[in-house]
């Protein structure tokens, strides 16, 4: 499961923004966690973020882009 995790973190964040430093990258993997957790959906939790299945909190409105 973690293996899972860290290959999303790689391929959804890293490797999509070159950091310049470690601040910026601990920034955007801090961030890139806290969407992973709160707002992306877990077909494994059944639709559902990791928040959601473990604190039984309702389903986040979605956000028009």
């Amino acid at each position: 499961m973690i293996e899972r995790f860290w290959r999303s973190v790689k391929y959804e964040e890293i490797y999509l923004h070159a950091y310049t430093n470690v601040l910026e990258a601990r920034a955007g993997i801090g961030k890139y966690i806290k969407f992973y957790n709160q707002r992306r959906p877990h077909s494994s939790l059944a639709g559902n973020t990791p928040d959601q299945a473990y604190f039984n909190q309702p389903k986040p409105i979605p956000v028009a882009a």
